[in-house]
């Protein structure tokens, strides 16, 4: 079930402490993860659920679930997250580290990274530049790092945290791991304290960006382990109010991916600035109207599935990820799509999680000959007509956002 709430207020705000949080959206018992791995269609659709509900601060414009319960949450063998196995997301991956390498001069350097999955992008910036390494992710994988950097790079499989204050690093790099985080401020303030005098430490990270998620009404893109969702200026904010300047934010990727480049201040900076207050109450507008739109936009996607059923058409989506997650639970007639597509070849043959499509390789559209290809990220349609003019696949693509 999803619903507009009425602006309830007085919640704790984890990125700046004030207890302003109105409450402006939920989703109930949907899936608490992903991008596990279930080997049964039975594992997928008995899985954990919770509950989304989430909060807007008007005074820093954080925007967090306040219903999320980190004990829900597994990071282990089955966490399969990487979009390595992507040539489109490949590129990015490479010419964003080599900008990188360039920008902060990364040249027999040592890099540290925060959530490191597994470690495909600090082995990028070990391999470009020559550094040394150490990455830190309960998930990672060591038979996945098959490089010449491999005996510079450390991965420790544990969370980061204070006791590592002793890994000095010229780069410390977080990508897509703040999402994950229910209390950012905390989690912001523990690096700046394990940083110390590390003045010259440079902060690169990389998370969703809210702002496109609420103005597109791309609902499929909230998600219950994603419990903190930032814009520019809230993510901004947050760095300051935890002793860090910032050089830049920026967005890439088809403004999909938020960016910031910060390092280590003497002092922090709690207040926000009054430039700020007029994009934070952009930022508010913008997320009651998704609140007010949004059961409209599924109502619209689920009559437009309901209509290729009735023409026959058979149907699939393309990327076995948090996105068609996201897209199918919404649905009230998801049973209908059998397959979920992927490029991953460690996902083929289990099953999403939540609705329980079967994962299969694009190879297998051979076989089956979809209709209807539901393209759950736009970005990768090139590539995907690409690869189903290979296979000699003719078949209508629906991408969601576009």
């Amino acid at each position: 079930m999803r619903s507009r709430l009425n602006g309830e207020s007085h919640k704790r705000c984890h990125a700046c402490g004030q207890d302003s949080v109105e409450l402006f959206y939920e989703v109930r018992q949907i899936p608490v993860q992903s991008v596990l791995l279930f080997p049964t269609r039975a594992d997928a659709v008995g899985m954990p659920k919770g509950d989304l509900l989430l909060g807007f601060c008007p005074f820093c414009g954080f925007i967090g679930n306040q219903a999320f319960d980190p004990d829900l949450i597994e990071f282990s063998s089955r966490y399969e997250e990487t979009q390595g196995f992507s040539a489109t997301f490949t590129r990015f991956h490479t010419d964003l580290a080599m900008r990188l390498v360039e920008r902060f001069h990364l040249r027999d350097k040592m890099v540290l990274e925060i959530g490191c999955g597994k470690g495909e992008f600090l082995t990028l910036l070990c391999e470009i530049g020559n550094n040394r390494g150490v990455g830190f992710d309960p998930v990672y994988d060591e038979t996945r790092t098959i490089s010449p950097a491999k005996e510079r790079m450390t991965f420790i499989k544990e969370f980061y945290s204070e006791r590592y204050a002793n890994v000095h690093a010229d780069l410390v790099c977080c990508k897509m791991t703040l999402e994950h985080i229910a209390e950012p401020l905390e989690f912001m303030r523990m690096i700046r304290k394990a940083l110390g005098t590390q003045v010259d430490t440079r902060i690169f990270f990389q998370i969703p960006e809210v702002t496109k998620i609420l103005r597109e009404g791309a609902f499929w893109d909230l998600y219950y382990e994603h419990c903190s969702y930032f814009s520019p200026v809230s993510l901004e904010g947050l760095f300051r109010r935890a002793g860090f300047s910032v050089n830049e934010v920026w967005t890439e990727y088809d403004d999909q991916y938020l960016m910031i480049d910060a390092f280590p201040s003497a002092h922090a900076a709690p207040e926000a600035r009054a430039m700020d207050q007029a994009r934070i109450l952009d930022l508010h507008k913008t997320a009651r109207s998704f609140a007010n739109d949004v059961t409209n936009r599924i109502r619209e996607w689920n009559d437009y599935l309901r209509a290729r059923v009735q023409e026959g058409r058979r149907m699939v989506i393309w990327g076995a990820g948090s996105k068609g997650v996201g897209f199918l639970t919404s649905m009230q007639m998801n049973h209908e799509i059998t397959y979920a597509v992927d490029v991953n070849p460690h996902k083929h043959g289990t099953y999403l999680a939540g609705t329980g499509q079967e994962i299969v390789s694009p190879e297998f559209l051979r076989k089956y000959q979809p209709d209807t290809i539901f393209v759950m990220n736009p970005v990768y349609c090139n590539e995907i007509r690409a690869s189903l003019a290979e296979m000699g696949i003719v078949a209508e693509l629906v991408p969601l956002g576009a």
